[in-house]
């Protein structure tokens, strides 16, 4: 299964594309230099596999590349934050 972190900007959402159709997103939206993460949801098809995590690390990944600060809104993103300190830094404050 190749699973692939993409950033839709048109829909102001980080998408998770398995096998060419998207099996779940982490919604945002954009203030000055901050990504606020405000729903994650992954598909029920597709629950079970580690694709959130792969999701929430991708899409803070990619704020990081940005300079981007995150505000986790979303209880997924939060929690996965405080499960990976490695992340903190990127949190707005």
């Amino acid at each position: 299964m190749g699973a692939e972190v993409r950033d839709n900007a048109a829909e102001s959402r980080f998408e998770i594309v398995v096998d060419g159709e998207v099996a779940g997103f982490a919604a945002y939206r954009v203030r000055d230099d901050s990504l606020i993460f405000t729903h994650t949801e992954v598909d029920p098809g597709h629950e079970g596999q580690g694709l959130g995590s792969k999701l929430a690390a991708g899409a803070l990944d990619a704020a990081r590349e940005r300079g981007a600060t995150v505000v986790p809104r979303c209880a997924f993103i939060k929690a996965y934050i405080e499960r990976h300190p490695a992340y903190q830094d990127l949190v707005a404050h």
